[in-house]
């Protein structure tokens, strides 16, 4: 039996662009990490503040996404296991019948009767695979949103200075061919996202 797998995107980061437009007019802050563009619609000038998250980092160390890779894994390890051992009983309930028709032990009704509970049986373990699947799939796509939803709000307190006008994402290989690495926020990311997801964690067990 080929062993039942989903295979996820990467919980929808990569790729992802937060992008963030700052308003006209007031005092901005200039950062180290700040690097000056001409705008594209501006010929000539205007300045754009351009900062970039690396999200392989992130993955690989933002606490919240390792813990429900890691829920991911095991569910998906147990329905694997389940669908295993539907696959083994079928395939041992299968093999008695055939043996028991080769010996000629079975009358006719009891033949017509073996092979439709074998059909029954093979079409509930297909229902129960494609069942089990969705469910994995729709689970992963309410967490790729709440993912996404919690980048995006932690960006918009985090540059609630408007001290960037774009906030990219970097990934190896991606669309991005070129980065400098003083724009890298990266490690604020993830230390704030951390923070802020191990402050909610200590307000649910006060409730």
């Amino acid at each position: 039996m080929k062993k039942f797998s989903i295979i996820f995107a990467s919980l929808a980061l990569t790729g992802l662009v937060i992008l963030f437009t700052a308003c006209n007019g007031g005092d901005k802050k200039k950062t180290e990490t700040t690097a000056n563009v001409q705008h594209p619609n501006t010929p000539g000038g205007g300045t754009g503040r351009i900062a970039y998250v690396n999200i392989d980092t992130l993955e690989a160390n933002y606490t919240y996404l390792k813990q429900k890779k890691d829920e991911f894994t095991r569910r998906q390890a147990g329905m694997e296991a389940e669908l295993e051992r539907s696959m083994m009983q079928l395939q041992k309930d299968a093999a008695e019948f055939s043996k028991k028709a080769q010996a000629g032990t079975l009358t006719q009704s009891e033949g017509e009767a073996g092979q439709k509970r074998l059909l029954q049986m093979q079409e509930t373990l297909e229902k129960r695979k494609n069942a089990l699947t969705e469910t994995l799939i729709k689970e992963q796509e309410a967490f790729n949103k709440d993912l996404h939803d919690r980048l995006d709000a932690f960006l918009k307190e985090y540059n609630a200075d408007k001290r960037y006008d774009y906030i990219l994402s970097y990934s190896e290989g991606g669309a991005i061919l070129y980065k400098d690495e003083s724009l890298d926020i990266t490690a604020d990311v993830i230390d704030g996202m951390n923070s802020s997801q191990g402050k909610t964690a200590d307000t649910s067990k006060k409730k």
